[in-house]
């Protein structure tokens, strides 16, 4: 069930996102959530699934909204454990499934997490239209490459870039009526994506444009690399 925030109480991005969260629905029954919960993309049964995180024992979502990706890899156990700058995804997500083990859903702001983990390697790191998409892959990047197994993978998707607009793309989270709230989503065609990613060491990195199930309509852009080793 969700319940409204009124836009006019958005003063800053994590309060966008409690605002977003609690206009979410839940994607289902638990049973619909978990099957659903790794398509990628913003059609549900279309698309790859948790293959692109390959086979790993731990893994690591940035920015989980729900939670059900979180779920649906601990329902297979593995180790897995979330990020989100929303105290209302975190509480909504806990609620649902901290009856899971090998389950951690944590409020946190992504960079500061990362840059704070203790050491703590994951060997597998994903984001599916989360946080990836708004951080600036310049300070997320290196983080995220640290933070991953020698080996480990690294996967995430999010809308492909709109023609001519790349890089830093500025909303307003509360809208043109509310408080001046920014923040911003980073946009590049695959092609610069992929030399992003090369750029700052990592390998085997393939990124594309996932058709959407119907020609006309729009695809997702969807990223899978490795930290080498």
């Amino acid at each position: 069930m969700s319940t409204r925030i009124d836009p006019a109480r958005t003063t800053s991005p994590a309060e966008y996102w409690d605002r977003y969260g609690s206009g979410q629905a839940d994607a289902g029954t638990p049973e619909e959530a978990l099957k659903n919960a790794f398509g990628w993309c913003q059609y549900n049964g279309h698309g790859p699934g948790d293959e692109l995180l390959g086979d790993p024992a731990t893994a690591l979502e940035l920015g989980f909204g729900r939670g059900d990706a979180v779920a649906a890899l601990a329902a297979k156990g593995i180790d897995a454990a979330g990020i989100d700058v929303s105290e209302v995804q975190c509480r909504r997500a806990a609620e649902r499934w901290e009856h899971l083990p090998n389950t951690e859903f944590v409020h946190a702001d992504v960079i500061d997490y990362l840059a704070g983990a203790d050491g703590r390697r994951w060997e597998a790191i994903y984001s599916i239209w989360g946080a990836v998409w708004f951080t600036d892959p310049e300070a997320l990047l290196p983080l995220v490459l640290s933070r991953l197994e020698p080996g480990g993978r690294f996967a995430f998707s999010h809308a492909p870039a709109v023609p001519g607009a790349y890089g830093a793309q500025g909303m307003y989270g509360a809208g043109f009526t509310g408080r001046p709230v920014w923040l911003y989503r980073w946009a590049y065609e695959p092609e610069e994506w992929a030399g992003i990613l090369r750029g700052h060491g990592f390998a085997d990195v393939e990124v594309y444009i996932h058709p959407a199930p119907d020609p006309a309509l729009l695809g997702t852009l969807i990223a899978a690399a490795r930290r080498p080793g």
